[in-house]
């Protein structure tokens, strides 16, 4: 178990040390004024008509950073922050949201599948874990096969969710590269408020690219614990 608490903190750390960054660059983002002095809000309403999508709502959410795309009512929800404010970040994150609409009027694939696995993974994500740990205890206690069923089927919902993990890695990075394209073509930012919202973005994928990484990393430990411990 100490090599599992060592990992995790290592992943704990990288993940903390990759979101105060994160959080730093929207300040500092936050800071600069877009020339168009258009919200967040305006941005993504401008954004969807642009691509001919007009059965989406855009909508202000409480919180920090807490900005999504709901696929079930159509809604983009920006933090309050976002929707109000008129800079880089404010912009990078409408858009970027936006991307996420356009991915869903689209039938982009990567979306319909991490889609299809959310009940999966809202389901067997909590319990994994415990199945895990709770079957090799059983397995060592009584020596009989069920605990090591009982852990494997804990390993395959754990799968489950590593494998959302790195479907969610090429829809996030898609839209950004959606949003920034569009941000560009349609010449809604100046170079430098361009450069910041990139930059902004670029930071935001890699609290996934971290998550993604922290979810492989925890199956394969478990993984070896399971399969390991089997003459």
């Amino acid at each position: 178990m100490l090599g599992y608490y060592i990992l995790i903190g290592a992943i704990a750390l990288v993940s903390w040390l990759v979101s105060n960054t994160l959080k730093r660059k929207f300040d500092k983002y936050s800071k600069t004024p877009l020339r168009n002095g258009m919200s967040g809000a305006e941005i993504a309403e401008k954004m969807l008509t642009d691509h001919g999508i007009y059965d989406v709502e855009v909508i202000s959410t409480p919180g920090r950073l807490t900005d999504h795309y709901n696929p079930k009512n159509k809604t983009v929800n920006l933090s309050q922050a976002v929707y109000n404010q008129r800079n880089a970040a404010a912009a990078a994150v409408a858009a970027h949201e936006c991307g996420h609409a356009v991915q869903h009027a689209q039938a982009y694939s990567a979306l319909k599948m991490r889609s299809a696995l959310v009940p999966v993974v809202s389901v067997t994500s909590g319990m994994s874990q415990w199945l895990v740990i709770g079957g090799l205890i059983l397995g060592a206690a009584s020596g009989s096969s069920l605990g090591f069923l009982v852990a494997v089927l804990g390993l395959v919902f754990m799968g489950a969710a590593t494998l959302f993990s790195f479907i969610t890695l090429p829809v996030e990075y898609d839209a950004s590269n959606r949003a920034l394209a569009w941000l560009k073509n349609k010449n809604m930012v100046t170079p430098e408020e361009y450069k910041g919202s990139e930059d902004a973005l670029k930071w935001a994928a890699r609290t996934y690219l971290v998550a993604a990484i922290g979810a492989l990393a925890s199956l394969l430990y478990w993984a070896m614990q399971v399969f390991g411990g089997r003459d």
